[in-house]
């Protein structure tokens, strides 16, 4: 798609009304919504009120690496949906999700700052985030970005970095990292909310029915979102708008044999529902254990009842 094309659609989704209105706007992926995109969004409120200006987020509904390295698998946070749900409730006056294709990836960034923020969509402020690059090969920064807001009269800003007393470093990057070593409670209060996926329920192996577990095997809806590593870990079920407790194996179910696989299956406290087929929301509360081989299915049933008695005490996440 040629960029006049590209520019073109942006018209057709009702964008163009933007073109002649002053805004202030933050541009980014913002996967997962976090502690550090919350602070940029707030300094963004902020800023636009201080100028008389309106506030405007910019995001992408592709991971720009995907479109650049088609080899790329990205290990999302949220789903796009997820995302544009959360950004729309900040209280921002527009919320737009470009679509970022290989025409918008050779842009530099005084190409985008130009053609896209100046021109099409009446961009007067950008705020940056204080470590954030883009534009093609991320060549240029803070500086650069500065000298072609100068020539548009466009003003650029820097946010300050951001941290806590408790987390010194917030990034996406960081959240993924602590997600894969089943570090929940630190993931949940980095995104301000617990971290959650939705599956569909899928045919299994029937062994926990066997055993007085009974299962739900899920497949992610979302392929692109991140598993949190293998483990046992206390989760919430949503299901027709009820919510249930429950505790979640991610892993290769060693005592049984289950080979290579990865599953994910989750038992259900005191729910008998047929749910195949049916859509889950799977909401992380805290990891309960590793996952470990045992020396008999005996020894797993007692395991189990262990971690359903601690399951049933934790209080819910609402």
């Amino acid at each position: 798609m040629s960029l006049i094309s590209y520019y073109n659609n942006l018209i057709e989704m009702n964008l163009a009304s933007t073109l002649n209105n002053n805004y202030a706007v933050t541009v980014g992926f913002f996967d997962g919504i976090h502690l550090g995109h919350r602070y940029l969004i707030e300094e963004l409120k902020k800023i636009a009120q201080t100028k008389g200006l309106k506030s405007m987020i910019i995001t992408f509904k592709e991971h720009p690496l995907k479109v650049i390295d088609a080899t790329f698998k990205p290990e999302l946070l949220t789903s796009n949906s997820e995302k544009l749900e959360q950004l729309q409730s900040f209280g921002i006056d527009k919320v737009i999700e470009l679509d970022f294709n290989k025409e918008m990836a050779n842009l530099t960034a005084g190409e985008f700052i130009k053609q896209v923020l100046h021109e099409q969509l009446g961009v007067r402020l950008l705020l940056v985030g204080h470590d954030h690059r883009f534009g093609k090969d991320r060549k240029e920064g803070f500086m650069e970005y500065q000298k072609y807001g100068q020539q548009l009269g466009m003003d650029v800003i820097q946010a300050a970095r951001f941290s806590t007393e408790e987390f010194k470093q917030i990034s996406s990057s960081t959240i993924r990292k602590a997600l894969k070593a089943g570090k929940i409670k630190k993931v949940n209060a980095l995104l301000t909310h617990p971290y959650s996926f939705e599956g569909y329920v899928v045919d299994g192996f029937k062994v926990g029915r066997k055993i007085g577990f009974p299962t739900a095997n899920l497949r992610l809806i979302e392929p692109d979102k991140i598993l949190p590593g293998i483990g046992v870990y206390a989760v919430e079920i949503e299901w027709e708008q009820a919510t249930y407790k429950g505790m979640m194996n991610i892993g290769h179910r060693p005592t049984i044999d289950n080979g290579d696989a990865i599953s994910i299956e989750v038992h259900i406290i005191n729910f008998d529902s047929d749910i195949y087929n049916q859509q889950l929301k799977v909401t992380f509360i805290d990891k309960i254990r590793d996952e470990k081989k045992f020396n008999s299915v005996e020894e797993l049933i007692e395991q189990l009842k262990i971690d359903k008695e601690y399951v049933s005490t934790l209080p819910a996440s609402k």
